[in-house]
């Protein structure tokens, strides 16, 4: 069975057809968080710290690192990615001891971060232009890692699913050319907004059996690209991982931390509540109050698409003996030392009145 090696310095991830699901941790990237961005740029990494620890406790087991920040003061990325890359992997291997996946558009911050990671990283991304595989595919081969191919050319991301395949085939063949062998790429074949395109689950479904079968390829994706734009887009999500485990995908680039809920909602919801006649014990902290209401947590902790994940990866055999799935679901004991399902651990519930 094809299997795909990431390391980090004591860590092994195996991405494969019978491994667990590979779940890599997409939060340290600031494209559309305006706030990390600026942090960065002010080098400030208090939130890719908190970032990289919540990630693997919620169960990634390997973390994307993105540093494509456009520096205000420099916005020429070739100059300033590089170097940024290359301090938040030292950063977060000094935190977390799980493999990353370093992820750029630009060679140079790919290669910056290739020297300073520990073992054996997987490296985003390649894709079908000819100049980006002159460019990467030199660098796979040099650092002897896996890669991951996206399947999109000089022409764009086409609709058509046979040419996102077509694009996926050359990749695997000119890596060959290099003496890279298919193990160790992994092809994103791209999943299109359901909201946008009817068919987007049913082509993304059918293209990575066609690329385990005809290829022998693992698999990865963005996972929440399939609910953009839509309501309850969890609830999609949570659909949409087991059904593309099922067609044979093997790991997702995807948010495995259910954000914590925020002072402004918890006031709003007592509010709610006291408006109704309910009295609240006055020494119940939101720990407390949030669980006891259904809110979620103060605390980050795995998101249900964690759930959706651990449920199918025991459907499939690939959680012997249901081990996980019961770690996972552990009832949290009084001391909150318990991993418990959602890792609460903030100790006994107190009733309201």
């Amino acid at each position: 069975m094809t299997q795909t090696i990431v390391e980090s310095k004591t860590k092994t991830a195996i991405i494969g057809f019978d491994q667990p699901f590979c779940v890599i941790g997409e939060r340290i990237n600031p494209t559309g968080r305006k706030k990390l961005a600026a942090e960065l740029e002010a080098g400030d990494f208090s939130t890719v710290e908190k970032d990289a620890v919540a990630q693997v406790a919620a169960g990634a087991t390997v973390l994307d690192i993105n540093a494509g920040v456009v520096y205000n003061s420099n916005p020429n990325p070739n100059e300033t990615e590089p170097p940024l890359m290359t301090r938040i992997i030292e950063l977060v291997q000094a935190l977390v001891d799980v493999p990353l996946c370093i992820d750029s558009s630009v060679p140079g911050a790919l290669e910056a971060g290739l020297a300073a990671a520990h073992g054996r990283p997987l490296l985003n991304s390649v894709t079908g232009e000819e100049e980006r595989l002159e460019a990467i595919l030199p660098l796979v081969k040099k650092y002897n890692v896996p890669v991951v191919a996206i399947s999109n050319d000089d022409t764009g991301i086409s609709e058509d699913p046979d040419v996102r395949f077509a694009v996926a085939k050359k990749i695997v063949e000119r890596a060959a050319d290099f003496g890279i062998p298919a193990h160790d790429i992994v092809v994103d074949p791209l999943v299109m907004p359901i909201g946008a395109m009817a068919t987007a689950g049913n082509q993304v479904f059918a293209l990575v059996r066609r690329l385990r079968e005809e290829l022998g390829v693992n698999t990865t994706c963005g996972a929440s690209n399939i609910s953009f734009g839509l309501p309850n887009r969890h609830g999609i999500n949570n659909a949409f991982l087991p059904m593309a485990m099922g067609a044979g995908m093997t790991s997702a680039i995807m948010n495995p931390v259910a954000l914590p809920i925020g002072p402004k909602k918890i006031a709003e919801k007592k509010a709610e509540i006291e408006a109704k006649g309910v009295i609240l014990p006055a020494d119940m902290d939101d720990e407390t109050f949030v669980q006891l209401f259904g809110l979620g947590s103060t605390l980050p902790r795995a998101g249900k698409e964690m759930e959706a994940i651990r449920a199918a990866n025991l459907l499939t055999n690939n959680d012997p003996h249901g081990g996980e799935w019961i770690r996972f679901n552990k009832v949290p004991s009084a001391d909150g030392e318990d991993e418990g399902r959602g890792r609460r651990g903030s100790g006994r519930r107190r009733r309201a009145g």
